[in-house]
């Protein structure tokens, strides 16, 4: 049983019969026939077919949100069997909003440290897309931001406040300031983030409430193409702190904070509300909670 209805979340995940089974490793009529002998066993029909995947059916809905509680549970209780036996072991899945990427490593690393059978599968996506990803069951923890949109059912560990920076020219119009205002911001020839992405609507909002609407001539949803660009010292962009610390800029680029108002946003750990939890889960939400300090004073000083 459980086993179809890891086939039935596959599914539900790549809406495609042939991706999920690529994804179970398993053959595409092995996984067809295993849900048809789900939907057998229950006596409904749970997924709309053509020539193609077409969707779930009202019952095949429900039964996902039940087949995500249960694997979700069995996963937990191998786990936790497994932990009792050798300590913990197994693959921690994380992902990270991009610009909290950074970070990411001061986690990990220490909680390597204390359960080196730990492995770590680790990628970077929106902050909407960690909160589907974490009611699906397909990833067991998210560094994402605790405020501003909803984060459905989950356990947050604060961990640092995101501030801004303006990063632009030395020799540009603000290169040599020590510091900039929003409404300045919004003058420049910006690049951005993507609007899918929560970090963007944060800077869209800034901007608008001092009186500037972002324009911006570039946007990507990846870090690296914003970077390159800012480095050619045409472009100017807005990162949190600790993002454009990190970067190695050229002699000719300067971070500048931004303040008028100083405003930050909470980044933080969130891991799914359940009970019990999974011991991976409630390991990593004591590192988190043990770094938070270190991480929010390192943050501070930026």
């Amino acid at each position: 049983m459980i086993e179809r209805l890891e086939f039935l979340l596959a599914l539900a995940r790549e809406r495609h019969f042939g991706r999920a089974a690529q994804f179970c490793n398993v053959s595409q009529q092995t996984l067809s026939a295993g849900v048809k002998q789900l939907e057998e066993r229950l006596g409904v029909l749970l997924v709309e077919r053509g020539s193609r995947f077409q969707g779930f059916t009202p019952e095949g809905e429900r039964v996902l949100d039940w087949a995500r509680r249960i694997v979700g549970d069995a996963r937990a209780m191998r786990e936790e069997v497994a932990s009792l036996r050798r300590g913990l072991s197994g693959t921690l899945r994380l992902a990270a909003v991009p610009t909290a990427t950074p970070i990411v490593a001061s986690l990990t690393t220490p909680f390597r440290a204390r359960h080196p059978d730990v492995r770590f599968s680790v990628h970077s996506t929106t902050s909407g897309e960690i909160g589907r990803l974490i009611a699906d069951h397909e990833i067991d923890a998210g560094i994402t931001y605790l405020e501003n949109e909803p984060l459905g059912k989950v356990i947050a560990v604060p961990l640092y406040r995101e501030r801004y920076r303006l990063l632009t020219a030395i020799d540009g119009v603000y290169g040599k300031r020590d510091s900039v205002s929003w409404e300045e911001v919004g003058r420049l020839p910006l690049c951005l983030l993507t609007p899918d992405m929560q970090n963007r609507r944060i800077i869209d909002g800034h901007l608008h409430n001092a009186g500037r609407d972002a324009a911006p001539l570039l946007q990507s949803n990846s870090m690296i193409v914003l970077l390159t660009h800012v480095r050619t010292a045409k472009w100017a962009s807005v990162m949190p702190a600790v993002l454009a610390d990190s970067f190695r800029l050229s002699e000719r680029v300067r971070s500048v904070p931004i303040g008028e108002p100083d405003v930050s946003h909470m980044i933080g750990l969130v891991v799914p509300e359940r009970d019990p939890m999974t011991p991976l889960c409630a390991a990593l939400i004591v590192e988190a909670q043990a770094i938070a300090p270190t991480v929010a004073d390192d943050i501070a000083s930026l």
